[in-house]
Parts: C-alpha cells; structure tokens; sequence
C-alpha cells in the first residue's frame, strides 16, 4: 500500500502522460472536527475524476463541479485558495459538522519533474518537505536532516506552506513472519517506512515485498543501527526469545515511542522477567507492550496485523504531534527568489 501524498502524485502523473490536466487539492486547515487533517491530498482531472480525498463529503464534489467548469484552467495564478462552511448554510450544503469550516489550496499548473521526484524520493522512504509559494505557484522539495526526529507535519503562513510527504513514522519488525507480511503494507499505508529484520535465511530467503527494507543482522545489532527515536516503533514477531529479547534489551533503553512483542499475557510475564536479569531498568521493562496490539479478538496473522496497526494509531494519537502553530514556520523566505534558490 502507499501513502496519500503517493497514491496522488502517482495518479497525477500517470493522468500527465495520458494528456489529461489535473489539479492537486492540499487541506490548510480544518475547523471542528474533520475527517481529513491539514495536508491531507487529493488530485482531480479534467474529466472529473478523483484519487485521494480532502473532506469525505460534499467538498470533493464541488471541486470536481468547479473542475469540469474549467475554472482553474487558464486562470492568472496557479494557485488558488477555497473555504467551505462560512455559515450554517454553507455547513449543511457541505455536510460538514456544526461549528467546522474546512480551507484548501488548489494548485493548478503544478510542475512534472518536481512532482515526479517527490514520488521517486518518497517511494524510497525518504521523508521530505514540499513548500508551496502562494505568489508565484512554484514549489520547493527539500529532504529532511537524519537528526530531524520530529520535523514539521504542515506549516502555513501568507507566503506558503509547508507540507511533510512519504513517512512520517519509522516501523523495525523483528521476525520475516506472516504477521510482518500483513503488518508491513498496512503500516506503510499509515505513513510508517518499515524495516524487517532477521537473520534466519530460511525466513528471509522467501521475503518478496521489495518496498520494505529488510536487514538480516542479529536484532540487538540492528536495533542499535536504526537508531530509534520518537518517531521510532520497534515490534517483535519472532517467536523466538533468543531473538526478541535481543531487539527488546536495546528498544526499551531507545527513545522509540513504542516497544510491543508478541506473546501471550503468560509469555509476556516471563519475557519481562528474563529482562530484569539483564542491564534493562525495571522502568524500561515496564515500557513493552504486551501482548501487542488491541484486544479484538484476534487469532489470524491478518487479525493480529490489525489489531497491532490499531495499537499503533492509538498509540500516536494519545501521544499527538508537536504543535507547529507555537514556532514561526522557518521555511517563509523574505521572496520568492530566495525560495526558488
């Protein structure tokens, strides 16, 4: 599965090479409760047709009105800005809940190259930075710092904004099982790049996913390598305590904001009884998640994909992401000649 920003840009540029126009659509800010965050995605083509989505609702379907209209074709800017939900009435035709308004950026004459290196960079893994100039429609790709452990998700001001594509989050699976298999491609859905380790040829010899990273060091080495931080996950799946104990004595001493492995409540007991023997704190013991996932009634390698996918989400919505409204973008130069370079 890919993300949002690459399913988009992935579709605009196919609709490109068939010779259809289309317009990228990019939330700036919600109002209310919205299904759909700031810098959420959608492409839609001159035929009216859609990929990605930016309400759920009603909004799609103007857009997509205002598009077959070709009110965005031959316009004077390239860029265009939309507000929904001024008033009641604008909320009941838009469908959108009491007290919420929902504003977007159109950009309609976006540029190939630049779009088709995001998607290069991001199919990849790497996280980057697409800053949009409001004035002149141009954007700015710009690849993030490795010591960037929680760069900025959106940002916005009168100049531009600031939108983060490819993964916000990092996932090391301990253990080239069916649950890694599941796991794998719903995480990267979720905005995760993952890794897999596992030094068991026998395992690693029939991996065939080539857009997950797959290592096959011994787990605490590969742990240490990856360099956990708050954007990190590390989840074992082995089976094998001589393997998952490895991962997990080097992941609860790191900053990732989860440690989960997979086991029973009865395994788990005794996997956090044989870490105490070892130089892990009881504070970092009691870090692990076990057993992984949410309780939903689980028995599949699917099912326990879900319900550890399910942890996950839950998991970073309790722990919510740095408020960017409390800084200045830095990214806003003085002219648009400074953005460009």
């Amino acid at each position: 599965m890919r993300s949002n920003d690459q399913e988009v840009f992935e579709q605009a540029l196919r609709w490109h090479a068939q010779g259809l126009r289309s317009v990228l659509v990019t939330v700036l800010s919600t109002y209310g409760a919205s299904p759909r965050p700031p810098g959420a995605m959608a492409v839609i083509n001159e035929a009216g047709l859609i990929v990605g989505s930016v309400s759920g609702g009603c909004v799609e379907d103007d857009l997509v009105q205002e598009v077959l209209a070709g009110h965005f074709w031959g316009a004077a800017t390239p860029v265009h800005h939309r507000t929904y939900g001024r008033d009641a009435a604008e909320r009941e035709r838009y469908r959108l809940p009491c007290g919420n308004a929902l504003r977007l950026v159109v950009e309609s004459q976006w540029d190939v190259a630049t779009l088709a290196q995001a998607l290069d960079r991001t199919s990849q893994g790497e996280s980057l930075h697409k800053l949009l100039d409001y004035g002149s429609g141009q954007v700015r790709i710009e690849g993030l710092s490795r010591s960037s452990s929680a760069p900025i998700e959106f940002a916005e001001d009168e100049m531009g904004m600031r939108v983060l594509l490819g993964p916000r989050h990092r996932l090391l699976l301990i253990g080239a099982t069916e649950v890694s298999r599941y796991l794998a491609p719903i995480a990267q859905s979720l905005g995760y790049a993952v890794t897999v380790c596992d030094p068991r040829e026998e395992y690693t010899g029939a991996w065939t996913d080539r857009s997950v990273a797959l290592v096959h060091e011994m787990p605490d080495d590969a742990v240490v390598a990856f360099g956990c931080d708050d954007r990190t996950a590390v989840i074992t799946v082995t089976h094998d305590p001589k393997l998952d104990d490895l991962a997990l004595m080097e992941a609860l001493k790191s900053a990732a904001f989860y440690v989960g492995a997979l086991g029973s409540s009865i395994t788990t007991s005794k996997r956090k009884a044989r870490l105490l023997q070892f130089d892990v704190t009881p504070e970092q013991v009691n870090r692990l998640k076990g057993p992984v996932g949410l309780p939903i009634g689980s028995r599949t390698p699917a099912e326990i994909a879900v319900s550890i996918a399910a942890e996950l989400i839950q998991i970073r919505s309790l722990i919510g992401s740095p408020d960017w409204r409390s800084e200045k973008p830095s990214w806003a130069p003085q002219s648009a000649p400074c953005l460009l370079g």
